[in-house]
């Protein structure tokens, strides 16, 4: 863990983008807030006119986080898988909110849902969502797996293995991976480079365990990076480290 990264990271030919629900509103706020949408969906079009293919895989927190029900028992509570099949459909809600931001923005994009949602979105197919990249498209990729008890994190790396990416980029509301939490630890300590046996054996849960090990598996790097500095996603796309990256 080096204070600059000695990982030999080149230009993506294609990006998996993992977006927290966070992204779609202001600091500690929820909901969808258009200025947000519209922020991130003019750095994505920025990129994909570079010719990069991006697929974007998005959580649904904003709006509803199956775990905060998981906590509730009883006969009146909600079920967690019930909580979680929510929490899908929230992806798909960003996913729409996005889909018009980059569209209107002269961008041609697909939303693809592993849920059952015709009317809105196409159903997830890995060999069409490759023809679309190809194509030029940018893929939204919303309901998670579609099987609940699993996170978007999960999704973001079975969906990147699947398209063959060749690095997932998730964007957070911090410039990297931290020893601790930087805005509850001052001494919080900075790693621009971490093993994933790093990643997992300091339980840093920036993914979760099964993120790690489907790209730890298949050599996929990740890199976590302040999607909320200015240049950062352009920078990260062009090849250079921005925040932290995660190897094996």
């Amino acid at each position: 863990m080096s204070e600059s990264s000695s990982f030999q990271y080149s230009k993506p030919k294609r990006i998996l983008l993992k977006l927290t629900g966070e992204s779609f509103c202001p600091a500690n706020q929820r909901g969808i807030c258009m200025d947000s949408v519209n922020r991130l969906a003019e750095q994505i079009v920025k990129i994909a006119k570079t010719g990069v293919q991006i697929a974007v895989v998005m959580g649904g927190g904003n709006i509803l986080r199956g775990a905060q029900f998981k906590a509730t028992n009883g006969a009146n509570s909600i079920k967690e898988r019930t909580a979680h099949y929510m929490g899908m459909l929230a992806t798909i809600m960003n996913g729409l909110a996005l889909l018009d931001a980059i569209e209107a923005l002269g961008q041609p994009a697909r939303l693809a849902s592993a849920v059952e949602a015709d009317k809105v979105a196409e159903p997830y197919v890995s060999r069409r969502a490759i023809r679309h990249l190809e194509k030029g498209r940018v893929m939204i990729l919303a309901g998670g797996t579609g099987s609940p008890f699993v996170t978007t994190d999960t999704a973001a790396a079975q969906r990147a293995l699947e398209l063959e990416c060749d690095v997932i980029l998730k964007a957070t509301k911090v410039r990297g991976v931290y020893s601790a939490d930087p805005e509850k630890d001052p001494d919080a300590q900075f790693y621009p480079e971490l093993t994933f046996d790093e990643a997992l054996g300091q339980k840093l849960g920036v993914m979760d365990f099964q993120a790690f090990a489907k790209c730890q598996g298949h050599n996929l790097p990740i890199m976590i990076f302040n999607f909320r500095e200015d240049g950062n996603l352009e920078r990260a796309v062009a090849g250079e480290v921005v925040g932290t990256i995660i190897h094996d």
